[in-house]
């Protein structure tokens, strides 16, 4: 059976497709006419009669294929087993990428004709338009008669390319079972498809070693990446490992990696670095630790206990209020108390404005149903983004995940079902997931995510339903599995499940028992250590006038004040920690007068937060890099061993510093009581939405 490449697409499109996909979305994503596309749709029609399938049309609809899910696969691996008889334009593109990439010298065009089975005239058109995909790297084709055509720029650059070819290319299926070394293939079976092709750059052996590695490092860290920077992550050492070994070196701006080496991201990746020279018996050169430590810090990160505590953190709460407030403002809908998005925004902007910086750049698979399923929302954020962070163009993938974060916003209920989502690519495909799913029930009370990798570890009795976007282990649980954006079937079959589930529980009269036994002891324990923190903070609050003093002169009073209260035990030690802090970056908070200066010490003995408004201006460096005057220090202290309780708690009072204008207007002019009001009501109402929280 010979099937042309623009008629596979065709199959591969309509295969997995849920709903009905109108002739202009195929035309579109085919780069034909409609008129081709009926053409290439009704040569279809005798082969999936083969396969008891049927395209069925709608007028004004579109078009979907029918039949039976066991008659789909069938045909699926069929075309799977075909041998490609002819790329499309974007494979044979693909494929002269990936052998460039492979080549140790110049290829000859007249080789990759061969290969690709087509003109050298038309390798020659293919690579005119990969001169801009690379140039996007900072890599260029040379291109000389006689010599062929050869991919020159960075080690580094290289190797992003390839990385970002692994992500946009290869199923997140294909991916996870490569992570847990769970894909067996014969050695006689060829290598035709674009993923198998591309999962050759990564060596198997050396990935599940390298995993191994990861998960000891992480066991002494107290946050969790998520599972798209986590694979990123495993992915950058393996070829790094594989290009050391090759003995080709990497470069990197000796000042840069001076910067990195005060970080606590540094710190770790020397630790792990440490570790993958004794097991591959290689010496990783400080330029690598430097790489390293950019994609830790360009990771994103599931935990978000204790993000506010972190100057750069408190910068980009900044930007998220006021993208916050600007979406409220456009759409006419006020999301500025909801702490969630807050906090969301806050986690997966901080990396993401520092992978854009350095050009680390990112992928989103389901950029183009973001747009079409937002596309109002879409067009606001972006405006907003452009305003907000106009010295750092966001591209559309960047977009497109914080419309996620605000459509789950704008669909976040109070009532009804418990939900876990669980996804393998990331928290961006698991939050569209999460958001589709509020969209077609309602009646939803929580919506929690998590990890592929933290399935095992999940209690499934704990929640009324679990739907994830790949399979799980049994052992986890019954669930559901579902496409990312949730089709009309899949939805329907969820629907019917939680209705039976209703009716069981209206017959018997039971609650499930994870919602009986909530809160629980621990989550009653958790709550104490809340409170406890905030009594901590409010019963040792002050606010002082201060003359005559410079910055480090009043910090220096006021941690011998504190020591003489009691509040730490060593002065000399908690001034100094505050230093080094300051020696990182600048703690003064951009468009204030404020500067927060925070620190976490084993001399700290408890939590404790103090003001001090000075009786002149003074010079300090912002959290921007650049001066600025403040009239007034913001000291947060915390114990080094601080749980994440008290964290959450610490964050919450840095992020009062960003808040609104209204906040702001009383921090830097109130007396102490008003400031103190400020505070305590602010804390107040941290402490109900977590009490809340834990009852839901």
């Amino acid at each position: 059976m010979y099937v042309s490449a623009r008629e596979r697409k065709l199959l591969e499109r309509l295969l997995p497709s849920g709903r009905d996909l109108t002739i202009g979305e195929l035309a579109e994503e085919l780069n034909v006419s409609a008129r081709t596309v009926h053409r290439d749709l009704q040569g279809l029609e005798s082969m999936l009669r083969r396969y008891r399938l049927e395209l069925v049309k709608k007028a004004g609809v579109g078009i979907r294929l029918v039949g039976k899910e066991e008659n789909k696969q069938a045909l699926a691996a069929e075309l799977l087993r075909l041998s490609h008889h002819e790329y499309t334009p974007e494979e044979r593109q693909l494929m002269i990428l990936i052998a460039l990439l492979e080549a140790a010298e110049p290829v000859k065009l007249v080789s990759l004709a061969n290969d690709l089975n087509v003109t050298v005239a038309t390798v020659s058109l293919d690579l005119d338009k990969l001169e801009q995909t690379v140039e996007a790297y900072g890599l260029s084709l040379i291109r000389k008669r006689g010599y062929g055509v050869e991919l020159a720029g960075s080690e580094s650059a290289k190797r992003r390319l390839i990385s970002d070819l692994l992500f946009r290319h290869v199923n997140e299926h294909e991916f996870l079972a490569l992570m847990k070394e769970t894909i067996q293939r014969r050695a006689d079976e060829p290598l035709d498809t674009m993923a198998e092709k591309l999962l050759e750059f990564v060596d198997r052996k050396k990935l599940a070693i390298i995993e191994r590695q990861i998960e000891q490092v992480k066991e002494t860290i107290p946050f969790t990446m998520a599972d798209s920077s986590y694979i990123a992550f495993a992915v950058h050492l393996a070829l790094a490992i594989e290009r050391i070994q090759r003995g080709e070196a990497i470069h990197f701006d000796p000042h840069d990696l001076q910067a990195l080496q005060a970080t606590k991201e540094y710190e770790i990746a020397r630790v792990l670095a440490e570790s993958l020279e004794k097991v591959f018996g290689v010496a990783i050169p400080n330029e690598e630790v430097g790489y390293m430590t950019m994609h830790l810090m360009g990771a994103k990160w599931r935990s978000r206990q204790g993000t506010m505590m972190e100057e750069t953190s408190l910068a980009v709460g900044m930007k998220a209020q006021q993208l916050i407030r600007f979406v409220s403002r456009e759409l006419g809908v006020d999301l500025s108390a909801d702490r969630t998005l807050y906090e969301d925004l806050v986690v997966h902007l901080k990396p993401a404005l520092y992978r854009l910086e350095h050009g680390m750049g990112v992928s989103n698979p389901l950029l183009a149903q973001i747009k079409r399923d937002y596309a109002e929302l879409f067009a606001i954020v972006a405006e907003g983004a452009k305003q907000l962070f106009g010295d750092v163009p966001m591209p559309e993938e960047e977009i497109g995940y914080l419309v996620l974060h605000f459509a789950s916003a704008l669909l976040r209920e109070k009532q009804g079902w418990r939900v876990l989502v669980i996804c393998s690519s990331g928290l961006g495909t698991a939050k569209i997931l999460a958001t589709r799913l509020k969209k077609e029930i309602p009646d939803i009370v929580s919506l929690e995510q998590a990890s592929v990798f933290e399935w095992k570890e999940k209690e499934a009795s704990a929640y009324d339903l679990v739907v994830s976007t790949v399979p799980l282990a049994d052992e986890g649980g019954p669930y559901f599995t579902v496409s990312p954006m949730l089709t009309e079937e899949e939805a329907r079959a969820i629907r019917e499940f939680l209705e039976r589930k209703s009716a069981v529980r209206k017959r018997t009269g039971k609650e499930p028992a994870a919602r009986r036994n909530r809160p629980g002891l621990e989550a009653m324990k958790a709550v104490r250590r809340i409170s406890e923190t905030i009594v901590h903070l409010l019963d040792g609050f002050s606010l002082e006038a201060v003359t005559h003093r410079s910055v480090h002169e009043l910090l220096a009073d006021a941690c011998r004040r504190l020591e003489r209260n009691g509040v730490i035990v060593d002065a000399n030690v908690v001034f100094e920690e505050l230093q080094r802090r300051e020696s990182l970056g600048g703690l003064g908070i951009p468009g204030t007068t404020l500067a927060l200066y925070h620190a976490r010490s084993f001399a700290v003995l408890r939590p404790s937060l103090t003001m001090y408004r000075l009786d002149a201006p003074r010079p300090v460096p912002g959290m921007d890099g650049e001066p600025m005057e403040i009239n007034t220090v913001v000291l947060l202290l915390g114990p080094s061993d601080a749980d994440e309780e008290m964290l959450a708690v610490l964050s919450e009072v840095s992020s009062l510093l960003v808040k609104d204008e209204q906040s702001l207007a009383v921090l830097t002019h109130g007396g102490e009581e008003e400031v103190y009001s400020l505070v305590s009501a602010h804390l107040e109402q941290f402490f109900d939405h977590y009490w809340t929280s834990t009852k839901e």
